[in-house]
Order: C-alpha cells, then structure tokens, then sequence
C-alpha cells in the first residue's frame, strides 16, 4: 500500500519542470552574445561583454606570463573582419587579443574602472601579462588612453588606428559630458584633467612608446587635433611615438589602415617582450 506524500512534497514535484525550465531561460538570459571575427571566449564581467581570442595553436611561448593585446572599441560589431589580417600575425606569435565592451565612456572613470575589472580578470586570475599593449580604433583611442595614462607603469605600448585622442575633437564636450557626470562647462573648464591628449606626462616618464596611423584627410577625427596634437605633446615631455600619415586618407576601412606592416611589427615588438618583465 502506497503512502500518499505531504502536501507541500507534491506540490514542489509539480512546480520542478518549471523550475528547471525558469533557470535554464535565465541562463541562457545572461549568457553574452558576441560575434567575432575568429575563434576566441566571449564572457560577461561587471555586466559588460567581453572576448578572449587566444594565441593560435603551436605558436611560440614567451618566457613567464602570456602576451596579449588589449584592444577597443568592444562595440557591439567591434573587432571586426578588418582586424582579422592584424590579429592572425598577432596569434602567430603567441599574442592573445581582449577587450571589454565599456560603452560610449569616451575614457571617464567609470569606463576606467570597468577596464581596471577586466585588467583584473586577465592579469591575476587568467595569468596573462602585467604589461600588455593597448591598440584604440577611433574612439577607442580616448579609453586606451585614458586607462594608460591612469595606469602607465601597466602598459607595454600604445597604438592607434586613425585614434580619438581629444576630447573636444571628439565626442565634443557637450556629448563628453554626462558620461563624466559633468556639465559640459565644467568639463570645459577641468579639461586637462580629464583630456586624454593632455594626461601624458607619466607615461612619458615610464618611457612607454606610442605609434598611431591615421589619414590627413580624416574629417571625423582630424589628424591635427588628435594624433598629430598626441605626438607633439608627447614629444614635448620626452616621449617617442612614431606617425603614419597616409595620404588622402579619411576615416574609412581602407585596408591600408588595418593591414599595416608597421603597424604590426611596432605591436609584435612591444607585446612578447612585455610577457617575461
């Protein structure tokens, strides 16, 4: 003779195929979405989506903690297949390639504390490099800037496709300023603070080397308010970065911005060398 369960036993066997369908749906809810240009982990961290695209299978290792490279903007549809060229050579070498997705922070602190999250992640708990090299894409100039010029003694290098490095360039100060929680006034008037082309003096002093390559006929980003303005300031402070100035080049996917053999070697040479100091 069978016994008949309790009340409330019956009832949670009833409710359990919901339950388990209700946390499947979440799961798969706050699973990250991302499609990238190769093969790599796409995870979530702080709220934000974020990629790993490991070094490429049998590539040489460094010595100590692995190379990788850190790049921006993490957009939606960034990186994309224009980077695959750049990327390849960099995973032949045994470079990985990262980035968070942080928004349009235009390099505020909030988007400064969300990479400072995501340098946690693959520093201390995923062993990569203390040092890696930081490559901006337009407006993912200003957020490698920003964190490097917060954090230079933590960056190998820093290089940039036709990059934002100005802030009244680019956004401009009224679109900058509530990701700054400012008034576009105040963020006038405290400009060199927050301004990434003006924050260089420590990176200068950790003699980190700079390169960007950006076209002199770029309306979007001009040349002469963002990566010209970059190397003069830094020049000043004693710094190095080297300029490639296509000719008649604008803001666009001409593949000469992206497949790019100086480009590529100043990455290379900059990346590996991080990995064991």
């Amino acid at each position: 003779m069978s016994r008949r369960l309790p009340r409330r036993f019956r009832l949670a066997r009833l409710l359990l195929p919901s339950l388990l369908l209700f946390a499947a749906g979440s799961a798969a809810a706050q699973s990250p979405v991302k499609t990238l240009p190769l093969p790599g982990e796409v995870l979530v961290l702080e709220n934000r989506p974020a990629f790993v695209i490991p070094a490429g299978e049998g590539a040489p290792t460094a010595r100590g903690l692995k190379p990788w490279l850190w790049y921006a903007p993490t957009l939606p549809n960034l990186p994309s297949a224009a980077e695959v060229w750049l990327f390849q050579k960099l995973q032949a070498a045994g470079i990985a390639i990262a980035g968070i997705d942080v928004g349009e922070s235009y390099g505020s602190p909030a988007g400064v504390a969300l990479y400072d999250a995501f340098y946690a992640e693959m520093v201390s708990r995923r062993g990569f490099s203390p040092r890696p090299v930081l490559l901006g894409r337009s407006r993912g100039g200003l957020m490698t800037l920003a964190w490097a010029a917060a954090n230079p003694t933590r960056v190998a290098a820093w290089a940039g496709i036709y990059p934002v490095a100005n802030l009244a360039s680019y956004p401009g100060l009224a679109k900058a300023a509530p990701a700054y929680g400012l008034t576009a006034e105040s963020l006038a008037a405290d400009l060199p603070r927050h301004n990434p082309v003006d924050r260089l003096a420590d990176l200068a002093r950790a003699r980190v080397p700079l390169f960007a390559i950006h076209g002199d006929s770029d309306k979007l980003v001009p040349l002469e308010a963002n990566s010209a303005l970059l190397r003069g300031n830094y020049t000043v402070l004693g710094g190095t970065m080297t300029l490639v100035i296509p000719p008649n080049q604008g803001h666009s996917m001409w593949p000469g911005f992206f497949e790019n053999e100086e480009l590529a070697a100043f990455l290379l040479a900059h990346a590996r060398p991080a990995a064991s100091r």
